[in-house]
């Protein structure tokens, strides 16, 4: 198994404990995996997750944006499914990012 298949994997371990209604981002993600320098990996990670029963909806960037929406069926299927976990979501923003951020290194 290839390097990026291993992380990739430590990834979708990490984004499988996201709590429902919750959300977490990119960089908190490869900072909990040691690969603070990472985030992008973890972008490419979340493209790869489908069909592997990941929610990588819950991964957003360190701002709160919906930058990976593009990967996801249909137009707004990111924001759908956010916004079906109670978490606003507003021109591609997460209200009150702050009180839905959920950080790995905290919580694991």
């Amino acid at each position: 198994m290839s390097n990026s298949s291993l992380f990739f994997d430590k990834c979708y371990e990490v984004v499988r404990q996201i709590p429902f209604g919750r959300v977490t981002s990119y960089g908190a993600v490869a900072r909990y995996l040691g690969a603070a320098k990472s985030a992008r990996m973890v972008g490419y990670a979340m493209t790869a997750s489908h069909n592997k029963d990941v929610p990588a909806h819950r991964v957003v960037n360190r701002k709160g944006l919906l930058t990976g929406k593009h990967h996801f069926e249909g137009t707004n299927l990111m924001q759908q499914l956010l916004e079906s976990e109670g978490i606003q979501v507003k021109e591609n923003q997460i209200i009150d990012f702050e009180s839905v951020f959920w950080d790995p290194a905290k919580a694991l």
